[in-house]
């Protein structure tokens, strides 16, 4: 029986046994070849639904990968959370322009949560591009939905904290005042959580949060679960739905404290070799990766991807899949061929 581009990924997520896994992004996917083809580029889809959902959905309409994903950035919730952004450009990601608390343990200056001025949960629900990726999901799934798994992406707490507070003066706080860094993180857990919910309740299949300021390049493997993972269970890992939790970098030393979090499944990079992740895992839920954006994706050739792919595939990933968000730039026979090499499998 063939199985359609949904129900194998919604399958790899249940760890179900397959001919073979699915080519499918769950991180972000918006490439310039994919704007080209489908006509809906930056930085208009950030803020129009339908623009949204066209170019959500171009990854599977022009590239043959198994599920379709939108928004497209980790600026959105900072922004309807009184963050000031720059839009970017046809090539470039918005960006953080400033972070609106007083929040600098280096001088010693602390505002609390319950001082500042976050916006009420359906207030922030209705706001930006947090409505708009809503109103992508509803539309991704009446065109999409019945033959493909609809992902809808969000930010984690903790790197959404370091948005609003600057996360060099967080992570500072994590050493010298870590009952202040916690209780910052968990005044935005409520929203993390309501806007999961949210992207479920408007048709995504997968709810896949980002939470890159928990890498152990920034945060020590030691203090992930008082300080991000915590937090993640409750926003995410209990939510009623499918979750993926991605976290940036060497995640080898933190791969069982995410599972910890409650997720169906985690995303994680190349920079961990994919036999030891699995091996890591310990088959406590699905593994998705971990071709290399950098290399092999952007600066490799279509053979380098291929063998990549097939290489975290023979490791026992669940679903084949960039071990981070795609460059903008990557060449489109570079894409092909990660779905080629996989799709070959069968």
């Amino acid at each position: 029986m063939t199985m359609s581009c949904r129900e194998r990924v919604l399958g790899a997520l249940k760890r179900e046994s397959m001919d073979r896994p699915p080519a499918a992004i769950f991180t972000t996917c918006d490439t310039i070849g994919m704007m080209k083809a489908c006509g809906s580029s930056w930085p208009e889809a950030h803020s129009d639904p339908q623009k949204m959902a066209t170019l959500g959905c171009a990854q599977a309409d022009y590239f043959g990968l198994e599920a379709v994903r939108a928004g497209f950035c980790l600026t959105q919730e900072a922004e309807a959370l009184g963050c000031p952004i720059d839009m970017g450009t046809a090539t470039g990601s918005p960006m953080l322009k400033g972070h609106p608390f007083n929040y600098n343990p280096m001088k010693k200056t602390y505002q609390l949560p319950e001082e500042a001025d976050l916006p009420d949960i359906d207030t922030f629900l209705n706001t930006g591009r947090v409505k708009v990726t809503q109103e992508a999901m509803a539309i991704m799934k009446k065109t999409h939905g019945e033959d493909y798994c609809v992902i809808g992406g969000n930010t984690g707490p903790f790197t959404l904290a370091g948005h609003l507070l600057n996360t060099e003066n967080l992570v500072y706080s994590v050493f010298t005042d870590p009952d202040m860094a916690k209780k910052w993180v968990g005044a935005i857990e409520p929203y993390c959580k309501a806007y999961g919910e949210a992207l479920l309740a408007a048709g995504a299949d997968v709810v896949q949060m980002s939470e890159p300021s928990a890498s152990t390049d920034i945060l020590a493997p030691e203090d992930f679960t008082a300080h991000s993972g915590q937090f993640v269970k409750r926003c995410l890992g209990d939510l009623k739905g499918l979750k993926v939790l991605h976290i940036c970098g060497d995640s080898e030393k933190i791969i069982p404290y995410m599972f910890d979090t409650g997720v169906t499944g985690i995303s994680v990079e190349e920079k961990v070799d994919p036999y030891l992740a699995i091996k890591v895992a310990n088959n406590r839920g699905a593994m998705i990766g971990n071709v290399g954006c950098s290399f092999p994706l952007f600066k490799g050739t279509p053979q380098d991807v291929a063998d990549a792919a097939r290489r975290s595939a023979d490791a026992g990933f669940n679903s084949i899949s960039a071990g981070c968000g795609v460059p903008i730039g990557t060449p489109d026979d570079n894409i092909r061929a990660l779905v080629k090499a996989v799709k070959d499998l069968a």
